[in-house]
């Protein structure tokens, strides 16, 4: 095959990965690894939707680890026989995860403990993304209490003027790498792009991901992970091509014990965080480290800390905020994406701006969202819409300001 085949081919994989996987390739400069790059991303993409993907990633570490004991058994049969039993572990687990959750043969489970006791920030801190579900439904008082949430939120002042909106739907869909889960809320909001509706669908869904916490349920925000030919098949009627955009995907049930072992493996790793100094600055250039704990700022301590833990697309926390103190009672925050990523960053921002708002709520801390302008905030030169960071809205302590 000639290589302007190769490109052609590598054109149309990319052209169909999504905006994760496509910021990935675009840091690769070298053509041939690029195109390899592409390749394997896009035979990760057929894989990952068929439901085996999450069982079969390990495979090729036993397999190595097999390779790797029968030579030591040439050199150390002894020791061999040994370091055999663990790639035998590592399968018998993974065959273990596709008896219990692939196949769904396991004992059955009980319902969770509800988290009526935690404050908000213990919900926020302790929430985890659920990759793994049990089977049964959800109760009808459980339903019933998340519908009446959904309702609740979606009535909360928004930034856009835009209409969004979370559809609930009991039906299998296919996602990547959640398993079992069989109620979602489908995030949506109009066609034509609109940031701030962006950002309202982070921050509204945020709230209601919170309530369900609250009531022991687990849930797991879905970005490039959701198959949206099967999303939309599932919606029918619900969803117009020409008038709707699915932003994201939360799949809601009852965390299951059975979890497949890459599962685990990927919880633990996309759950660390960065250090507050790296999401929080002092300055518009995000080059100064905010004193969170400084005498401004130390009231909203554990506002800061609940966005430090907040969830977003991979891990990637996308979100940064300048702080300043704009008078002697009174605070802003201004809220920065620092990626171009139009969806997932925003919605990275907009869950971000739920948590502080839910934080300062229970603080007692009143104050209120504004978007404002470069002079407003203080800044002379105008912005261009596509410098980074981008620049998406600010909270205000007791806010004062006339209305812009």
């Amino acid at each position: 095959m000639t290589n302007s085949h190769h490109n052609r081919k590598s054109d149309i994989i990319y052209a169909a990965l999504g905006a994760n996987e496509r910021d990935i390739v675009d840091k690769i400069k070298l053509p041939w690894l690029r195109r390899f790059l592409i390749r394997f991303v896009g035979v990760k993409l057929r894989l990952q939707f068929t439901g085996w993907l999450q069982y079969l990633m390990p495979v090729p570490i036993v397999l190595g680890l097999y390779i790797m004991s029968g030579l030591l058994y040439l050199l150390l049969p002894s020791v061999a026989t040994i370091f055999v039993l663990l790639p035998t572990l590592l399968l018998a687990i993974i065959l273990f995860d596709i008896v219990t959750t692939r196949l769904r043969i396991r004992l059955p489970e009980p319902l969770p403990k509800s988290n009526e006791e935690s404050d908000v920030f213990s919900l926020m801190r302790n929430r985890r993304s659920c990759r793994s579900y049990q089977t049964r439904p959800l109760t009808d008082e459980h339903e019933q209490a998340l519908l009446e949430s959904v309702t609740r939120h979606l009535k909360e002042p928004k930034f856009s003027e835009s209409n969004i909106r979370l559809e609930w739907v009991h039906a299998p869909l296919t996602i990547w790498p959640v398993v079992n889960a069989r109620h979602f809320l489908i995030a949506i909001a109009p066609a034509k792009y609109d940031r701030k509706a962006v950002l309202d669908i982070g921050k509204t869904l945020q709230k209601v991901v919170i309530d369900v916490t609250r009531m022991g349920l687990g849930s797991c925000w879905i970005g490039p992970g959701a198959d949206h030919n099967s999303v939309k098949s599932v919606l029918n009627e619900r969803f117009d091509e020409n008038k709707d955009a699915i932003i994201c995907v939360c799949a809601i049930g009852y965390k299951s014990w059975y979890t497949p072992l890459f599962i685990r493996i990927f919880n633990a790793q996309f759950h660390k965080r960065l250090p507050l100094e790296s999401l929080f600055f002092s300055d518009n250039d995000l080059t100064q480290p905010l004193k969170t704990t400084g005498e401004s700022f130390i009231q909203y301590e554990r506002c800061f800390e609940s966005c430090q833990w907040s969830p977003s697309s991979y891990n990637g926390q996308t979100t940064r905020c300048v702080g300043t103190q704009i008078a002697d009672d009174q605070l802003r925050v201004d809220f920065y994406a620092a990626t171009s990523s139009r969806y997932y960053a925003a919605v990275a921002t907009g869950i971000w701006c739920a948590n502080w708002e839910m934080g300062c709520d229970e603080l007692g801390q009143g104050g209120s969202f504004r978007i404002l302008s470069t002079t407003e905030r203080g800044i002379s030169a105008p912005q261009n819409v596509n410098e980074l960071p981008h620049y998406d809205v600010s909270w205000i302590s007791k806010d004062t300001l006339p209305a812009g």
